[in-house]
């Protein structure tokens, strides 16, 4: 176990990190960093910390940085807190033996977390039956597919009762900056955010922010409104009309908006997210290309693919077949020029 200072009082909760393949390192630095500056502070041994791993000893997180492990699994290690640092390839890098573990750590008692991608391991273990809880957003097509009957939400963080589980990035500290406030005097955790440099702490009610178009339109409310409202029906795609409609513009006034925000035209850039979103369901579950199809408001498996073709370049099948990418090479500013501009 690893901590920040000595000291006597009540007993440091004992948090262990358990590292996927290719995790996040910027996730588990925002989650280790608070612990250590809450010790600091206090001037006594609060908390304690362990990276764990499951056979190896040291992991490789997503940029290639070797970590040493504290502990592997076959080790009996007792926590309070255990969190997943999950990261690129959820799907493939987590093991039955991490599952295993997990829901042991569970059986005894131990507050059970995640961190980015991580929520899968928790969902594939059987542990988020009947929680509400969050993922990162490049996560979540994967997890609402595979599993249906977990509250998956948009929110930075969730902590619900015995499970807290987190989109990932800098997010982890404003997580445990909640989780402290649970625990410690409110002037200890401004002391670990003003340390921290952390100008805000940011609450589990706020969303995390769609990526594709979030940054430009952040002025545009009602240009905002419709590229929900789009993001919320792809499955049944409004018309322009009806998207006019619900924020009160006229079409052309709308079509202003996309020309001059976003380069693009209302239904070109709502055929891109819904051609985005059949990309991740390729990429991401095993779902077949008619469902896809349906999933994603084409009419047809014909005019899905010849859609797929035009803008992607390749077949969707073809396109399954190379495997999977990053996060962001799903998106537009990814795809080959000659590629990019179909969507302008």
């Amino acid at each position: 176990m690893q901590s920040g200072a000595g000291g006597t009082g009540r007993r440091a909760q004992r948090v262990g990190f358990l590292l996927m393949d290719q995790f996040t390192l910027v996730s588990l630095a925002s989650a280790i960093d608070p612990l250590r500056v809450a010790n600091l502070l206090s001037d006594r041994e609060l908390y304690q910390w362990c990276l764990i791993g499951s056979c190896e000893a040291e992991q490789v997180s997503s940029d290639g940085v070797r970590v040493t492990l504290d502990h592997i699994l076959s080790e009996d290690v007792e926590l309070d807190l255990v969190i997943v640092v999950g990261g690129i390839d959820i799907e493939r890098t987590v093991q039955k033996t991490d599952l295993a573990w997990l829901r042991k750590q569970s059986q005894r008692g131990v507050q059970i977390g995640a961190l980015c991608t991580g929520s899968y391991a928790l969902a594939s273990a059987g542990l988020l039956n009947g929680y509400e809880c969050s993922a990162h957003w490049d996560c979540l097509t994967l997890l609402t597919e595979q599993f249906p009957g977990i509250d998956f939400n948009s929110h930075l963080y969730t902590i619900d009762r015995d499970r807290m589980t987190c989109t990932g990035g800098t997010v982890p500290l404003h997580m445990m900056l909640a989780l402290m406030s649970k625990r410690h005097p409110q002037s200890l955790v401004d002391g670990v955010a003003d340390m921290l440099v952390c100008e805000r702490h940011r609450t589990d009610a706020e969303m995390q922010v769609i990526p594709m178009w979030s940054r430009k339109v952040e002025v545009q409310p009602k240009l905002k409104e419709v590229l929900q409202l789009m993001e919320a029906n792809l499955e049944e795609p409004l018309s322009l009309q009806e998207l006019s409609d619900y924020v009160h513009l006229s079409r052309r006034q709308l079509e202003r908006l996309f020309l001059k925000h976003l380069h693009s035209t209302p239904s070109r850039y709502y055929l891109k997210l819904r051609l985005d979103r059949a990309r991740r369901l390729l990429k991401q579950t095993s779902r077949s290309i008619v469902e896809i199809t349906s999933m994603c408001g084409f009419v047809s498996t014909t005019h899905f693919s010849r859609c797929y073709r035009k803008y992607m370049g390749l077949s969707p099948r073809s396109d399954r077949g190379q495997g999977v990418p990053s996060a962001y090479q799903l998106f537009e500013s990814e795809l080959p020029p000659e590629r990019a501009e179909l969507f302008t």
